[in-house]
């Protein structure tokens, strides 16, 4: 079934089969038994190109480690939401876009907990064919509709959440995907409908990573299945705060966001045309 995923939808399937192999290291930062299955025969494939590129055989890397910086990546927002899940006024947790995400199965969750899950309904089909029989640890709600839509809010308070209370949005593998236009929109629609005190996480990459010459060889691997990173910013903290959200922003490779695992320097701030990631992260006002 997974032919019938369009190209983004696709690299749902890599970052799954990124999470696969990270459960089979001994050094794993996380556990997903779920993740290659949800992988398929195709995530590994997508891997497959990933790794040639980051690591080109007789050549120094010159691209960031993505199985590293995957690891790291989960891992921190595992973490996050937990944090979040554990305040007892969270009652509400959002996932926007859900890919091929695994964590209402993986992790234990309290039961005030709604869990929704936003995402294309080809992306949520093929997860419910493999997913099969296995249970979710919490009260989970699939909202099946793009989030370019212009439906989706109205779609998500039909599933149960309540504009009106605090939740938690995690916003993961969406931002570099889309247009700018459509980066602000999707923020701006988050704001609306969440209360204030809601929290809110992204990844984003900054301007320089989708022009510098050395990330060419990873750039070209996305532009090749047709999903092409469209989207950066070098101040991700004035971006949120536009729209309501104070956050900090940590890079891999800092206090909080290592975990051991980080194989690169982490550029100072005054360092300019340098590639660079982003775990942004706060609170609504």
């Amino acid at each position: 079934m997974s032919t019938s995923l369009d190209a983004v939808e696709r690299t749902a399937l890599l970052t799954a089969a990124l999470r696969a192999a990270e459960t089979e290291r001994a050094d794993r930062l996380y556990e997903d038994p779920y993740a290659a299955g949800l992988a398929g025969d195709i995530g590994p494939e997508l891997l497959a190109e990933v790794r040639h590129a980051t690591f080109p055989p007789g050549r120094e890397r010159t691209v960031p480690s993505t199985p590293d910086y995957n690891a790291i990546r989960t891992r921190f927002f595992d973490d996050y939401l937990q944090e979040a899940a554990a305040d007892p006024g969270t009652t509400q947790i959002v996932l926007a876009p859900a890919g091929m995400d695994s964590r209402a199965y993986r992790l234990n969750w309290p039961e005030r907990v709604r869990w929704f899950e936003v995402d294309r309904p080809a992306v949520l089909a093929y997860k419910d064919e493999r997913f099969g029989a296995a249970e979710p640890r919490t009260d989970h709600r699939k909202v099946a509709v793009d989030l370019t839509s212009p439906d989706w809010e109205p779609r998500l308070e039909a599933a149960g959440y309540d504009p009106a209370a605090p939740s938690t949005w995690l916003l993961e593998g969406l931002l570099y995907y889309i247009p700018e236009p459509d980066a602000h929109r999707i923020l701006e629609r988050v704001a609306a409908i969440s209360a204030p005190g809601s929290r809110i996480a992204a990844d984003i990459v900054n301007s320089a990573a989708l022009t510098l010459p050395h990330m060419r060889a990873l750039l070209d691997v996305f532009d090749g299945w047709g999903c092409p990173w469209l989207f950066g910013t070098d101040e991700p903290e004035k971006l949120f705060d536009r729209y309501g959200f104070d956050v900090r922003a940590a890079q891999p490779g800092q206090e909080g966001a290592d975990f051991g695992r980080w194989p690169d320097p982490v550029p100072p701030p005054s360092e300019r045309d340098v590639r660079r990631v982003f775990f942004v992260h706060g609170r609504r006002r």
